[in-house]
């Protein structure tokens, strides 16, 4: 370095924020070497950053990077602090820690020779003044001062018990008035990255004022990253222009290059769009999730409007499928035929209650009902009473007809379920445990060898999906029969011959 570059450097060394537009160097998404500077996203993280931090985001926009060098550079010039980085995976990690060793060893000669490394090893540097940065999967037995959580949307819904253990575990390292920052995308509506985001949002709505153990909400979306526009001119079909139109009543006026980017990008982003380039916070949530078996159907209902408000019909008769499920856990959907549509008006689930509890619940509506349908275990004898869950039903004044066939494989099942989605109208209020439950309705994951299993995954969303796939396979057996007159095994037969699934 020249005299003047050493004595400006010397000047600006004690402000933060010039360092980190200065002072680090990073590889661009063109794979070129440049000096780190914030962008407008990672600008505003910095500006707005609380102890506490969640931040939703759309792809692509530098947060973890800003982070990795927000960490580096308060190691550098702080004393003893101890910081640490959880990714998604144990080569999420390494590649998030190559960009810190990148950004230090591209530091000038006189600030190495000041703040000298005495560990460098693959996935931590501690410096000479006893600061220390590592990464990994798990920080637990760590003493932190800053702690960065990477893609924890991700981690909740693949690796459930690693979500806790980083909970109870990492976050614990970290004392009150310290500084977490936990980053992801969407991935459903469930797990603590969700329940996390939607406190600190209604926190940010209600302007309630935030003590040193909550969390401050950032959210990210793509309409505000300028480099997201495409200067061609594109026809955009009627359906896009209709969202678009949703957006603009939500004061989100996006330009004719926005709206060609989105186009273009939805065509192959098709049902993830939502998830990796939310335009709003809610509807990041409701986009498709990995593994899941009814995802875009569902986001077929929504777009449709067919999730909302649905009345009950009071001159119509009301049927339901009952799941009694495990462990004494139950889950009942009230639904009524209405032409061709199926209108599903009420939900109730719990657990931990007797059979007679539910039958209660079930008698107490005010329906007329029609019929009422179990699966084929509602036959099987319980050892501890000798009767089958139909035969005390049946003793409390509840007869439930016992669905066979398809709702002995699954597979057939769930197939109904899909096939009968365009005809569902569902009560957003009185059904909304049981959206989320098809909302969140996925295959087992397979950590071992990274990919979805065929079987769903028994949590506690199956119970309601459950009992909507005894829903459909009830109207394909029963209420769709009745109609033809046709028999339950004619039924049958026509399922498999026009159902793709079986050519």
């Amino acid at each position: 370095m020249t005299p003047e570059q050493l004595s400006s450097l010397e000047d600006h060394m004690s402000d933060a924020l010039w360092r980190l537009c200065n002072l680090y160097t990073i590889i661009n998404k063109k794979g070129e070497q440049q000096v780190f500077s914030l962008n407008w996203a990672q600008k505003r993280l910095y500006r707005n950053m609380w102890y506490n931090n969640i931040v939703l985001k759309a792809r692509q926009l530098g947060i973890s990077t800003f982070i990795c060098m927000f960490f580096l550079d308060v190691c550098l010039f702080h004393p003893n602090v101890s910081a640490g980085i959880i990714a998604h995976t144990r080569e999420d990690a390494e590649h998030m820690f190559k960009r810190i060793k990148f950004a230090y060893d591209q530091l000038p000669e006189p600030i190495k020779s000041v703040r000298s490394a005495t560990v460098d090893s693959a996935r931590e540097l501690v410096f000479n003044n006893h600061s220390s940065l590592r990464v990994g999967t798990s920080m637990r037995g760590s003493t932190l001062q800053y702690l960065h959580i990477s893609e924890f949307g991700k981690i909740c819904a693949h690796f459930p018990d690693k979500a806790r253990e980083i909970v109870t575990g990492s976050l614990n390292t970290l004392g009150r008035g310290q500084y977490v920052f936990i980053e992801s995308t969407a991935e459903g509506k469930e797990g603590y990255f969700y329940e996390i985001c939607k406190q600190a949002e209604r926190h940010q709505i209600q302007g309630k004022k935030l003590t040193s153990l909550d969390y401050q909400f950032h959210f990210f979306p793509w309409w505000q990253c300028a480099e997201y526009k495409l200067n061609e001119k594109v026809f955009i079909p009627k359906e896009t222009t209709a969202y678009f139109d949703t957006l603009y009543q939500q004061d989100i006026d996006l330009s004719d290059e926005q709206k060609s980017w989105y186009y273009k990008k939805a065509l192959t982003q098709k049902d993830d769009m939502k998830r990796e380039f939310p335009s709003t916070s809610q509807e990041s949530w409701e986009s498709s999730i990995d593994g899941s078996f009814y995802s875009r159907w569902m986001l077929e209902c929504r777009h449709e409007g067919r999730i909302g408000n649905v009345p009950w019909d009071k001159q119509s008769r009301v049927c339901l499928a009952f799941d009694p499920g495990y462990h004494d856990s139950c889950a009942v959907v009230f639904w009524q035929n209405i032409g061709q549509e199926i209108h599903v008006i009420d939900y109730y689930e719990s657990s931990g209650e007797g059979l007679a509890h539910y039958l209660g619940v079930i008698k107490a509506k005010p329906y007329v009902y029609d019929r009422m349908f179990g699966p084929h275990d509602i036959e099987s004898h319980h050892f501890s009473t000798g009767l089958s869950t139909k035969e005390v039903a049946s003793s409390l004044g509840v007869n439930l007809i016992t669905l066979k066939t398809l709702a002995i494989r699954l597979e057939d099942g769930i197939e109904a379920v899909r096939g009968l989605f365009p005809r569902f109208w569902i009560d957003e209020q009185k059904c909304g445990r049981l959206i989320q439950c098809l909302d969140n309705y996925k295959k087992e994951y397979d950590t071992k060898h990274g990919m979805y299993k065929s079987r769903p995954l028994h949590d506690s969303f199956s119970n309601g999906a459950d009992s909507f796939r005894y829903l459909s396979v009830a109207i394909k057996q029963h209420i769709d029969s009745d109609k033809s007159g046709i028999s339950d095994s004619e039924a049958d037969a026509l399922f498999y011959k026009y159902n793709p699934l079986f050519k």
